[in-house]
């Protein structure tokens, strides 16, 4: 405990390290502030009534983590930064297949800034349309809360407007923390959301379990259940598989150069994907319940009425293997083994035992699949768990999103990095005072010429 107060005293003794924390923290009180402004022509009161328990399984419900509880409570932040990730991901994939793309990634600071401005209309795009459809979903589930004496053109267009410029403003903000605080700003966004979530779930979790017969041990249980699979994720995230390499040396006279036989390694992450084939496999399993609305075969046991409850055994398991799936085809986008063989061969290195080029590249291709095999099929049981949680632990659907898949994965990612990133800064400040500070052979005082 000492130690902890120490580092926090350190960080807190940095001033610019201070700075970027109270504007990081600054920004995403913003945040949540505009997490609970209600759009207007909505009754706030009503809609809590109608709402009232309503967990929202499924993707509604993960977007209403990601939100902090404003897509369920019609704030102008109701969509938060998700548009943004997703024209996101949909330049990311563009930069794979498209050529004008790839020259863009190419070009750099100037490729980077025509991206960025390209992902923007995207996301303007994509928010009107995911407006439109949340206004018509507001509509139809909750119908009671809007207030009829607003005219519906006036209601749609305002709220569109609204919707597209809380999303615009939210990109905003996640931006300006990345560049004036600390940590990246848009992953931050959406771990204030899942944060801001965690106490209600957590409490109404206990409320239920203290009802029942030997409650307070199994809600115990539970949270030490909970610990092992938040230490088993942050195993996952920051697992890497070492090749080691190896530099060739070039001689300078009878001396070796400064790389002469320097040992180094190249990281193949366990999970290189990250939390996007979750995303991913959840896109895709959101059409089957939209597929069960339109049959209403009205059979608690049908297929499609399956595949549209998390829970059940034949949707974890389509899940499960979408997730591998995915998996193994985001990776293979994001690492390119010949890229890095060629990278080798410029740096006059290689793999010991390893034949420069292609072999090199094969060798790189058959670890990363190697790797990424048990990777896979771990962040695919992540994935899973908090339907087996729901369907074997708990009904509280909001405290079972924890128990895994994209809130849990997100929170360990971000807060891992934003730690590294503050480590950095202490890193930096003791390498500066050490240079200041120290006694270095030929440094002299400068002396004035007059």
């Amino acid at each position: 405990m000492k130690s902890f107060i120490d580092k926090l005293r350190e960080i807190w003794s940095i001033p610019e390290l201070r700075t970027r924390i109270l504007i990081t923290i600054g920004f995403l009180a913003v945040y949540r502030f505009g997490s609970y402004v209600i759009l207007p022509g909505i009754d706030a009161s009503a809609l809590k009534e109608l709402t009232g328990n309503d967990d929202g399984q499924g993707l509604l419900g993960l977007l209403n983590t990601f939100t902090g509880g404003a897509f369920f409570a019609a704030a102008v932040f109701a969509l938060g930064i998700m548009p943004y990730i997703s024209a996101s991901i949909i330049v990311q994939l563009l930069g794979f297949a498209v050529p004008y793309f790839q020259k863009l990634q190419k070009d750099g600071e100037n490729g980077q800034r025509k991206m960025n401005q390209i992902t923007r209309v995207i996301t303007i795009a994509i928010t009107v349309v995911q407006g439109s459809t949340y206004l018509a979903f507001l509509k139809t589930q909750y119908g009671g809360a809007i207030l009829i004496d607003i005219p519906p053109t006036i209601f749609w267009l305002a709220n569109i407007i609204i919707l597209t410029s809380g999303t615009i403003f939210c990109m905003w903000l996640g931006e300006r923390i990345t560049d004036k605080g600390v940590g990246n700003g848009i992953s931050l966004l959406i771990t204030a959301g899942i944060i801001a979530t965690l106490p209600t779930a957590f409490a109404k979790e206990f409320s239920l379990k203290l009802g029942a017969n030997g409650g307070l041990v199994l809600f115990i249980v539970e949270m030490a259940l909970l610990v092992v699979i938040v230490m088993a994720t942050v195993a996952l995230v920051q697992a890497v598989r070492k090749i080691k390499i190896q530099f060739a040396k070039h001689m300078i006279g009878r001396a070796a150069g400064p790389q002469g036989g320097q040992r180094d390694y190249i990281p193949i992450k366990l999970n290189a994907a990250g939390v996007m084939p979750i995303i991913f496999a959840q896109a895709l399993m959101f059409i089957p319940g939209a597929l069960a609305q339109a049959v209403a075969d009205g059979s608690s046991g049908g297929f499609w009425a399956q595949m549209a409850d998390f829970t059940s055994l034949p949707y974890n398991v389509v899940f499960f293997l979408l997730v591998v799936i995915f998996t193994f085809v985001y990776t293979a986008l994001i690492v390119n083994p010949q890229q890095q063989a060629e990278y080798l061969k410029r740096q006059n290195a290689f793999i010991a035992g390893v034949k420069p080029g292609n072999d090199t590249a094969e060798y790189i291709d058959r670890v990363t699949t190697l790797v990424t095999l048990p990777g896979s099929i771990a962040l695919g049981l992540i994935s899973i768990l908090p339907g087996v949680a729901a369907a074997t632990i708990t009904s509280n659907v909001g405290f079972a999103i924890f128990y895994g898949g994209t809130s849990l994965l997100i929170l360990v990612a971000v807060v891992l990095d934003t730690l590294q990133q503050i480590e950095g800064h202490l890193l930096m400040r003791r390498y500066d005072g050490l240079i200041k500070s120290g006694k270095l052979k030929g440094r002299e005082k400068s002396k004035s010429p007059v």
